[in-house]
């Protein structure tokens, strides 16, 4: 989603050159093919980097993968960690498996391979898994945000409004609203003819293969504004509210152990609300030329997997609780010991 926040606000931004729009519009229908198969431009202009790159993404991959599919496990066979934030944690980090899995062994393929090709089946699910997952963490971040509201606002309520049933279901809203709206975009896309094959992107990105469109589509441009607005700035402003009565909750707390132990409750959700928004944003709030792009392609794929790997470190890194459970999945817990925690 905060791929395309920006988009309909560049649209113009090419049309400056003095020439006929309506005469170039006429020239790029004229020269449309039916692409069956996408280059990946990728970081080909630095052969060197492309090797250091891989070796960094690959690490960063398994790291992910290992994370992730940890905190994953962990949520399920420990009992201590049947409460509504260790649901949505265990939702967010398959979020980032699936993210990094739909674009990073491509990527890692590429880096290696003389062809840096991509088959049209093989672009547009990479463009859907990648969409499907941004939308659905913009909306489950706001959805956690409200988990950590109610929490340190209303704790002795908070068994009652985050029931299991009401967790599962703000679980389901997060995925059917990501999944649709991802699926809209890019059924929407791939119907636009395309004048080039040539993506000036590591991955299939939806704003990097709209720059090859023919012509400008106002359905299209119209669908991707709504949207965003209904997945950027609405979940940020309710992350926003969210936090700020948190904020002044944990003021009004007398002792400095209550405080403390109110911000590491909130503080990890609020890390990677940071970094998930800092980083992307980053990338589109800045005039777009073609050197940005590059700056563009390092922050994208830093964005794509640091984040998901830094996801299960900043959650365990002061979380008592998960770190019993890492050490309990380990074998470094004595059995004694275990059942003196339950």
């Amino acid at each position: 989603t905060l791929y395309s926040f920006l988009y309909v606000l560049r649209l113009n931004e090419g049309n400056n050159t003095g020439i006929n729009i309506d005469e170039r519009k006429k020239m790029e229908r004229e020269n449309f093919t039916i692409w069956s198969i996408f280059f990946l431009e990728g970081f080909s202009q630095y052969p060197r980097l492309e090797v250091v790159l891989f070796v960094f993404s690959l690490v960063m991959y398994l790291a992910t993968l290992l994370g992730n599919s940890t905190l994953i496990l962990i949520t399920i066979l420990d009992s201590r960690l049947k409460t509504p934030m260790y649901l949505f944690l265990g939702n967010l980090s398959f979020m980032d498996i699936c993210y990094t899995s739909a674009s990073i062994p491509t990527l890692l393929v590429n880096l290696l391979s003389s062809q840096k090709t991509i088959i049209f089946s093989g672009c547009a699910v990479q463009m859907y898994l990648s969409l499907a997952m941004g939308s659905t963490e913009c909306v489950l971040l706001a959805v956690m945000a409200y988990d950590r509201y109610v929490a340190i606002c209303n704790p002795l309520r908070y068994s009652i409004i985050m029931n299991r049933c009401v967790c599962a279901r703000m679980a389901t809203v997060s995925w059917v609203t990501g999944c649709l709206t991802a699926l809209l975009e890019t059924s929407l896309a791939l119907q636009i003819p395309l004048c080039g094959n040539l993506i000036d992107h590591f991955t299939c990105e939806i704003l990097a293969v709209l720059k090859l469109a023919c012509t400008s589509s106002l359905l299209m441009n119209t669908i991707m504004l709504v949207v965003s607005i209904l997945l950027l700035p609405i979940p940020m402003l309710l992350i926003c509210i969210s936090y700020i009565f948190i904020l002044s909750t944990i003021l009004r707390i007398s002792s400095a152990e209550g405080r403390n132990k109110a911000f590491s409750t909130c503080g990890a959700h609020l890390t990677v609300v940071i970094l998930y928004y800092g980083a992307a944003l980053s990338m589109y709030l800045k005039p777009s030329s073609s050197k940005a792009q590059k700056i563009d392609k390092i922050i994208s794929l830093l964005y794509g997997v640091l984040t998901p790997m830094l996801n299960p470190i900043i959650y365990s890194l002061r979380n008592k609780e998960v770190k019993d459970a890492m050490k309990k999945l380990l074998g470094k817990i004595p059995l004694h010991q275990t059942h003196e925690h339950l």
